[in-house]
């Protein structure tokens, strides 16, 4: 008998006996909005309604997809020439620092250090990845030009994502998130929820010349997680602990499989009330979801932070043994170096000529547009890419072509085309959406 209501596995968070209640109640209306399905369908209607000719902000050209394809094609190739591609996640930043073009293996080192190597450690290794993973994926949002982070283990200075995966991975290694004394390596509602904006400058090394954007927001963000986590019995245990999610997905794998939207769905119900209060519906935070006319009920869905959180917990969960299914159901992550790829090859092309010069809000219509136009953009290229290399899409999923990929694409074009590799155009960040 199916265990999951129908339609597949969903995010039963009620379901243990806890006492605990989804913050989204059955057949509410925000219900629909907290998926990955959402996302794509309501960024085709956008990106439907530009090709038409309708919009005033932005015009699109299919015929450049070609283009950018073989360009992410000839990046893969030049990354990784046996083609086996990891997937797009937090993991990889971890991995900055190397000598040269070599990866340094902080994971494995952490790991073996902790005397958590092995098979008979895999579950309680899955739970500490993914106590580091999520305060990291949330501590992810751009850190501005200006920001750096001098590696203790390279002496290297680290930049932007790596830099911020680094500075996080450190700051977990030392207990940063911990409650408990003697075992650092672990995140606990407890300790996330007195996190202060001058713990987060201190391990980040944040300085009146080193200055990091969005440091209030992140640790708002980090404070909130620590609350929310401790509200959600069901999902997180009493204490609340991050690496409890594990448990929670184990228990709702079916023959030790578990579909990438149940994770999703999880993730977005669970830890929904973290994101701050912007757009709501019926008095349901949606997150990383804005408005444009062209929508249905005039609401674009993105997730981005979530999504990224979702590819980033795919390794911890397949190392404990599980397998997840149905990659593609998530989306391409609308931001900088996916979507300026996308610009920068005039996918889309703005109708205001002065557009890139000026610095945005993310509210703005024109960057709700030019995320949705990415989101559909993504899936045009994957498949072109995959043609390009001759491999399919249950061989390379999403996750490995974004990898290969379409990220690092953008940054590479981003450096050919602007000092700095400076992405297109600026948009005004808090920490908690890019």
């Amino acid at each position: 008998m199916n265990q999951y209501p129908e339609g597949g596995q969903d995010a039963r968070i009620d379901d243990d006996g806890s006492g605990w209640h989804t913050p989204v109640p059955p057949g509410h209306p925000a219900s629909a909005l907290l998926c990955a399905e959402a996302v794509r369908s309501r960024c085709a209607v956008v990106t439907e309604y530009v090709a038409s000719g309708e919009s005033a902000l932005f015009t699109w050209h299919p015929d450049r997809v070609h283009a950018v394809a073989d360009y992410v094609a000839a990046t893969i190739r030049r990354r990784y020439r046996d083609l086996k591609v990891p997937y797009h996640s937090r993991w990889r930043h971890f991995e900055s620092g190397g000598p040269g073009e070599e990866k340094l293996d902080r994971w494995q080192i952490l790991c073996e250090r902790a005397g958590m190597s092995g098979a008979d450690h895999c579950e309680e290794r899955a739970r500490i990845g993914i106590d580091l993973v999520i305060p990291s994926v949330l501590l992810d949002a751009g850190a501005g030009p200006d920001w750096r982070y001098r590696d203790p283990a390279s002496d290297l200075m680290l930049t932007r994502s790596e830099g911020l995966g680094v500075a996080s991975f450190d700051l977990f290694a030392r207990g940063g998130f911990s409650a408990e004394h003697g075992d650092p390596l672990r995140a606990d509602g407890e300790r996330l929820a007195r996190m202060d904006a001058s713990t987060i400058a201190t391990a980040f090394q944040v300085a009146a010349h080193n200055p990091l954007v969005g440091l209030e927001g992140r640790a708002g963000l980090l404070r909130r997680l620590g609350e929310v986590v401790q509200a959600t019995p069901a999902v997180f245990g009493t204490p609340a602990r991050l690496g409890n999610l594990y448990d929670y997905l184990a228990k709702h794998a079916v023959d030790g499989r578990i579909e990438a939207s149940f994770v999703l769905r999880t993730l977005l119900v669970a830890l929904g009330p973290v994101w701050p209060g912007r757009v709501q519906l019926d008095g349901i935070s949606l997150g990383d979801c804005w408005r444009h006319e062209a929508a249905p009920d005039g609401l674009v869905p993105f997730h981005k932070l979530t999504q990224w959180l979702t590819y980033s917990l795919l390794e911890p969960l397949e190392d404990a043994g599980l397998t997840v299914t149905g990659l593609d159901a998530l989306t391409g992550l609308p931001e900088y170096r996916n979507g300026g790829l996308l610009f920068d090859f005039e996918l889309m092309v703005p109708r205001n000529p002065d557009f890139a010069a000026g610095t945005h809000t993310v509210d703005e219509p024109v960057i709700v547009e030019w995320r949705a136009l990415t989101v559909t953009g993504l899936d045009l290229v994957a498949e072109g890419v995959r043609q390009a290399l001759g491999v399919t899409q249950e061989d390379f999923p999403l996750a490995r072509v974004l990898e290969g990929g379409t990220w690092a694409a953008g940054r590479r074009i981003a450096a050919q085309r602007r000092p700095g590799g400076t992405p297109p155009f600026a948009i005004q960040s808090d920490g908690t959406v890019f």
